[in-house]
């Protein structure tokens, strides 16, 4: 078999100085994929990629057994508009999950399907919410893998499009007003409105009527506002109260105001302020008994429920409902206040050290009443309650070996029942689930979720460790037909809850961004040293995984402890921490990172940055980038640019340690279809597997 080599890519002589610091960029050509040089280099590495990473053994049996797992499918917890409910539902046999409506006891029917409406698997739902009399859906829709949701509005009873569509409105909220008459959303500038390059933000507040253009929309809020600013907003019940949020990017800083549209036009709200320039989430609601309901970090970083008179909401006058917990972090609530309670009652969800719970308060003063009884130690969904008000809650549940379900708690009975299972059948493998505690560089603890065969190992086994850290994304107990197939094969799954996330609340969070970025990669690597101390794996067998901000986790763990990881594969990533901020979604995420425009901050990005700190000569592990031709969040550049760099570096030689890259047209950064997520998850495995030793055969 011949020698197999990298394809050919030039190293430019760039350097510039930012900041008085001179910066390489050698690869800078490769961030314009419709350049002829990339377009030939990329079509070279899609051809390596077959010869090496795309035929490996035991990749088809990984394929099989992802998809026999995923075949439970899924299940979602109804949504109430009188005794109208819907829900969500995936079969063994769909690509995507279906909505489905129900009428009191009558049959159940589809209402959307993204299979039925477009047999290849590209076009997925997004969103949808149902208008308070449930006679009406507004939905959004991304087609063609492109990320951009269209929103349209349909009739429930006939499945006709009565309003829409209306483009520029991807991650839209929307609020009805109580009639169905119109409703508040949040839609993007027309990109010849703004300055080029900047089509992805500029976002604004408009009523929408139902039945007239969307160009004549009334705008609400948002002129004037930082281009990076998402927007929520929220209508009572009652149609008494607006409530509108904003935040810069991905920030969890936020500003929240309230309007009482009884005095003031749907057109023209008169804004009441209730957080500004506070360094706090906060989300609020008006409930049905007219007290506002502030979900807040604001003075406690593990979050706590407020409530104040929404006449008079400022922040001297909230008063603490439900108190900020010794080491849980607040999840969410619901009110029961149903007829025929005797005691009103709250229902607040948790996760402690990212394990769920349930508790039951006395709405009135915030005492606890009790815990609820769950199957496990997994994950709580959202929980839901009927928009009328009423006794029973409902919510979702999965661990690691149990798909996702759904369970209702009537108040009244205090019983806790299990209402819908996901509805494929699996034979889940024998696995044995821990969560262990280690300790950082830094002395901090951190804890991890390591999953393995239940028969004892006999020596160590090869291991995946799977992190992310950033953005208050924990990273909890869930069903993962990836993490099941590897553990089926023989292999130990492990999940790290690192910081920047939000397993410990907005503290854990913030050390682990910024400034404090490093401790996250510091973290991981503990995590790796603490698998091999303990004999669970060790360093030809560990790999190192995770997509996203994750896969600048895993760019990190390679470039700076590539002793540790025999093998990475690092999906969908940000690399290149000097330039991110000008491609994809970037300048959403300086809050998180920092800018390379200021100086200190750059001195951070260097310091980490993948793409700036590969070394010429060392033995990297073998890695897989996978990346997708339509992440409008990530730009593939950065994949690009360090496959280039690590292969020009590393040591390894191509047929043993090789770098490769997996491209994949028409998806996007996250929503994909089962079939391509049963290829994409095979030949991530296969790699892996082929790299640590594991005979998946």
């Amino acid at each position: 078999m011949p020698e197999h080599r990298y394809p050919t890519a030039e190293r430019l002589d760039l350097v510039e100085t930012l900041h008085g610091r001179p910066v390489a960029d050698p690869y800078r050509w490769l961030e314009d994929p419709e350049s002829a040089p990339a377009k030939e280099w990329a079509a070279a590495q899609d051809t390596l990629f077959s010869e090496l990473g795309a035929h490996l053994p035991g990749r088809d049996l990984f394929a099989a057994h992802v998809r026999e797992l995923m075949g439970a499918g899924s299940v979602g917890a109804p949504v109430w508009r009188g005794e109208r409910r819907f829900s969500g539902r995936r079969t063994a046999d769909q690509e995507h999950p279906v909505l489905y409506v129900r009428d009191g006891d009558g049959p159940e029917r589809v209402l959307l399907d993204p299979g039925a409406l477009d047999p290849t698997g590209l076009t997925t739902l997004d969103a949808w919410k149902a208008d308070p009399s449930g006679r009406l859906l507004a939905y959004q829709l991304s087609e063609g893998g492109n990320e951009e949701s269209v929103l349209r509005v349909m009739d429930v009873d006939t499945g006709e499009i009565v309003d829409g569509p209306i483009d520029r409105a991807r991650y839209t909220p929307v609020a009805w007003l109580p009639d169905s008459s119109a409703f508040y959303y949040v839609r993007k500038l027309p990109p010849e409105q703004v300055p080029d390059g900047e089509q992805d933000y500029h976002r604004r507040v408009y009523l929408h009527r139902l039945g007239t253009p969307a160009d004549e929309d009334v705008l609400i809020f948002g002129e004037g506002r930082d281009k990076t600013e998402y927007f929520g907003v929220w209508v009572s019940p009652d149609g008494r109260w607006l409530v509108l949020d904003a935040a810069k990017g991905t920030s969890s800083h936020t500003d929240l105001w309230l309007a009482d549209l009884t005095r003031s036009p749907h057109e023209a709200p008169a804004w009441v302020s209730v957080q500004e320039d506070a360094a706090a989430s906060l989300s609020a609601r008006v409930g049905r008994d007219g007290r506002l309901y502030l979900f807040t970090d604001r003075d406690a970083p593990r979050g706590r429920l407020c409530v104040a008179d929404p006449a008079a909401p400022g922040y001297e006058n909230w008063r603490t409902l439900v108190a900020e917990a010794d080491d849980a972090v607040l999840e969410d609530y619901a009110v029961l206040d149903g007829p025929g309670l005797e005691r009103p009652e709250l229902l607040v969800s948790w996760s402690r050290h990212a394990v769920g719970e349930v508790t039951r308060h006395d709405l009135a003063t915030g005492e606890l009443l009790g815990t609820l009884p769950l199957p496990g130690l997994g994950s709580i969904g959202s929980l839901l309650e009927r928009p009328e008000g009423g006794h029973e809650a409902w919510f979702g549940y999965t661990d690691s070996t149990t798909p996702s379900a759904v369970y209702r708690y009537d108040a009244g009975t205090g019983a806790v029942d299990l209402w819908e299972s996901a509805p494929g059948t699996v034979t889940v493998p024998d696995v044995r689930v821990e969560q262990v505690a280690y300790t950082s560089k830094d002395g901090t603890t951190v804890r991890m979720l390591v999953m393995a065969p239940a028969a004892p190992a006999e020596g160590p086994r090869p291991t995946i460790l799977y992190g992310y850290g950033g953005f208050r994304i924990s990273l909890t107990p869930g069903y993962s037909a990836t993490a099941l197939s590897w553990v089926r094969a023989g292999g130990v799954y492990a999940v790290a809850g690192l910081r920047g996330g939000l397993e410990e609340g907005e503290e854990w969070h913030r050390g682990g961004m910024l400034a404090d970025k490093q401790n996250v990669f510091d973290d991981c690597a503990a995590a790796a040293e603490h698998l091999i101390a303990t004999g669970v794996t060790d360093t030809d067998r560990l790999a190192v995984m995770g997509g996203s901000n994750g896969g600048l986790l895993v760019g990190a763990m390679v470039t700076q402890r590539p002793d540790l990881f025999a093998a990475a594969v690092c999906s969908a990533p940000l690399l290149d921490m000097v330039r991110y901020e000008r491609f994809g979604l970037g300048r959403l995420w300086s809050v998180e990172y920092g800018s390379a425009d200021d100086p200190e901050q750059l001195g951070w990005l260097l310091g980490y940055s993948p793409y700036h700190n590969v070394r010429e000569g060392t033995r990297y592990p073998a890695v897989l980038f996978t990346v997708f031709d339509n992440d409008t969040r990530v730009d593939p550049l950065h994949a690009r640019k360090l496959c280039a760099q690590l292969q020009w570096a590393t040591s390894a030689p191509v047929d043993e340690r090789p770098v490769l890259l997996r491209r994949e047209a028409e998806v996007g950064h996250s929503t994909r279809s089962v079939s391509r997520s049963v290829e994409l998850n095979a030949d991530q495995l296969g790699f892996l597997a082929h790299h640590l030793g594991l005979d998946a055969g």
